[in-house]
This record gives structure tokens, C-alpha cells and sequence, in this order.
């Protein structure tokens, strides 16, 4: 008799291996399909760090909730596999004072009782000299937030699955699906039977889901990592510096930075923005502009930084117009389930994403509210 799995997830990302460790720890025979040999850097889940925090602005407070059982699964995912997943650096936010990215940063920390420091245009060039803000600029500490150690966090969760008998694999890119009660996948390497699909592919989703009839409105972005080195040694280090989020003016001048953890000596500071691009041909759009609009923000607010990188890398984010994920079952296949568009901010809460996927898998009542990841959102009615 031909095996039929309870689920499979296609896309091994951090968003598909959550998925994936979560069914699987629920008793579920599961699958994790990946197109590319892993560990790879094509898609959005590489690199050696991302930024874990828990205030949102106000359209994300709904993130802001589930921020606590975030860092719970993650201290639990360090305990399964004895891995350091996350460094507590504390989050700067700088911005204008008056100006809508830094009152909702405080209407979250206040709205979730979450401790935080502010600092007024006095106090924030005494207590981070290595910084050059307008003279309108304030900040808020947030404590809590810090660096997840990302590429240490995908292995942990792909790990953790196999070791509860997930079947894992890569190098296997998907080449149809063939819908019903139960969903046949066919790959480059065979096909597999599932009573559930489960599909997080990333930036392919925006080739995938027309293919399957749902036409979202997807972008994928082609995001610049820059890591710029210190002029003093140690200035920038994490011992004396944070992780900074800041906006002045407009959410085009969205800026974040790490401290020098990754490389030796390098501070990782980037736009938060990016061209669009096909994820088959990542590296063939022009992303100059960043490159000089980077550059132009470190000469003027990093004065102790070399103004030119050291090392570019690329991400790719899948955007939606409102920046809220799309957690849903496909509107005419019930079993086949969506996690996609998860706006270049995905990653600190692929834990309870990954929950959250499995709840839909299992037809358990979920966690939290799932209205502000409907796909129905983006249509004036719920017909495609």
C-alpha cells in the first residue's frame, strides 16, 4: 500500500521547519519538502542573525501578543537541543520626536505593560555617543529584545523534526500538485500522497498560489545585508551598543542594526526595503539605490563606521500591502494550507507561526485570533 502522510509541508524555511517540528511533536506523519540542497541562501531564512523584540507599531499590535510565547518556544527549542538560539542585546528605537513610528512604538510597550526607558533629545547623545541623530531625535530602550542566531535556529528545528521521525527532504524541488481528500504531490525525484499540504515556500509563492487559482497580492523584495566595519575597535560592540531600529521622517528612511557579533569588528546595518524582484533571478535586479541610500545614513548617524561595506548579502521578503502574514486554508482545498507574506518580520515569531499552521492542519481551535491573516482581506469579497 502506498504510504500517505498525515501532512506534508513544502518549503523548509523557518517558517515550513516550525510547521513541520509542530506537527510532528503532535503525532502527525509529516514531510518536509525542500527545492534546494540545504543549508542554502537563496530565499528569506539564511544568515547568522535576526532581530527578536517585542513592540510593534499599530498595525502589528496582534504581533506584540504573541511576542511572549515567542521567546518561551524559543528558550524551549534551546533546552531540546542544547543550542544558544538567542542573545538578549536589549532594542533601541530612534526616531522623531512626535512622529507616528515612535508614539506607537510606546502605545505597544504601554498597551502589553512591557518595561522601557525613553530618552529625550538630551539623553540620547550622552548615553550613545557613537551615534549622530537629528537634534529631534529621542529613543526608547526596550530591554528585552535582542539577536536570534537564525542559521542555529533552522538547524534546531530541522533537527528536533527528524529526531521525532520527520522525514526531511532537500534538493527536491516541487513540480505539481494534484488536489482531493487526498493531495498528491509530485516532485523532481517521485510523488507523495498527503491527507494535508502545508505550503510556506517563501518567495516562490508568488509563482506558486496563482498556479492553484489565488492571486494575492504578493511582492517579493530583494533586501540588501550590510556589515560596515568600526573605525575604533569595539565601539560598536555588543557589550556597549544594542540592536537599533529607527525611522526618521518616512517609512522609507526604515532602517536596523546589529551589533558586531556576526563578524568580527562589523556592525550589520540595513534598509528595510529592497526592489522587487523574481526569487529565480534574486541577484539580476539593480539595487544601487540602497547601496547609496545605506551608505548616506551611516556617513551622517554612524560617524564611526568606514562608509563603505565590508560585506553585502542578500534576503528576499515577501511583502503584503498591509505587512500581516497570510496563515489560511486555500478558499477551494480545505487540506492545503498557507504561510506566505510574512513582510521581512517573520522570523522572531516562527515559532508560534509554525503553531499556528499545525492548529490548521489538526482542526484545533487556534491560539489567537486569525482574522488579520485571512486571505479574504485582500478581496472585497470572499469569491477569487
Amino acid at each position: 500500500m502506498e504510504k500517505v502522510y498525515d501532512a506534508i509541508v513544502v518549503g523548509a524555511g523557518i517558517q515550513g521547519s516550525s510547521t513541520a517540528y509542530n506537527l510532528v511533536k503532535n503525532g502527525q506523519h509529516t514531510m518536509l519538502l525542500e527545492q534546494f540542497p540545504l543549508p542554502h541562501s537563496r530565499g528569506s531564512s539564511h544568515g547568522q542573525s535576526r532581530i527578536i523584540r517585542k513592540a510593534y507599531g499599530s498595525e502589528g499590535y496582534h504581533y506584540t501578543e504573541m511576542m511572549p510565547e515567542a521567546f518561551r518556544q524559543w528558550k524551549t527549542l534551546e533546552q531540546e537541543t542544547g543550542i544558544t538560539l538567542f542573545k538578549q542585546t536589549g532594542i533601541l528605537f530612534c526616531g522623531t520626536d512626535g512622529e507616528t513610528f515612535m508614539t506607537d512604538v510606546l502605545k505597544s510597550l504601554h498597551k502589553n505593560s512591557m518595561p522601557y526607558t525613553s530618552l529625550d533629545s538630551k539623553d540620547l547623545p550622552e548615553k550613545y555617543p557613537m551615534l549622530c541623530y537629528p537634534p529631534d531625535s529621542i529613543g526608547i530602550e526596550d530591554p528585552s529584545g535582542g539577536v536570534l542566531f537564525s542559521n542555529k535556529a533552522l538547524v534546531a528545528f530541522q533537527s528536533e523534526f527528524i529526531k521525532h521521525g520527520g522525514a526531511l527532504c532537500d534538493n527536491e524541488s516541487l513540480v505539481d500538485i494534484i488536489p482531493g481528500d487526498i493531495v498528491t504531490v509530485k516532485t523532481s525525484k517521485g510523488r507523495y500522497k498527503s491527507r494535508n499540504l502545508v505550503l510556506t515556500v517563501g518567495p516562490w509563492a508568488t509563482k506558486l498560489l496563482p498556479r492553484l487559482g489565488i492571486h494575492l497580492p504578493l511582492k517579493a523584495l530583494r533586501v540588501s545585508v550590510f556589515y560596515w566595519k568600526e573605525k575604533i575597535p569595539g565601539t560598536y560592540s555588543v557589550e556597549k551598543f544594542p540592536v537599533v531600529i529607527q525611522e526618521h521622517g518616512t517609512s522609507n528612511n526604515h532602517f536596523y542594526g546589529l551589533p558586531c557579533l556576526e563578524y568580527p569588528g562589523l556592525f550589520k546595518f540595513c534598509c528595510h526595503h529592497g526592489p522587487e524582484v523574481d526569487p529565480d533571478k534574486r541577484d539580476d535586479v539593480d539595487s544601487s539605490w540602497v547601496l547609496e541610500k545605506t551608505k548616506a545614513c551611516i556617513s551622517k548617524q554612524f560617524p564611526l563606521l568606514e562608509p563603505i561595506p565590508a560585506i553585502t548579502e542578500s534576503c528576499i521578503y515577501t511583502v503584503t500591502p498591509d505587512n500581516n502574514y497570510v496563515l489560511d486554508r486555500h478558499p477551494d482545498m480545505s487540506n492545503v494550507i498557507i504561510g506566505a507574506g510574512f513582510s521581512g518580520h517573520g522570523f522572531k515569531l516562527a515559532p508560534v507561526v509554525g503553531k499556528l499552521l499545525c492548529e490548521l492542519v489538526m482542526h484545533k481551535t487556534s491560539s489567537y485570533n486569525m482574522s488579520h491573516y485571512k486571505i479574504k482581506r485582500f478581496y472585497n469579497s470572499s469569491k477569487l
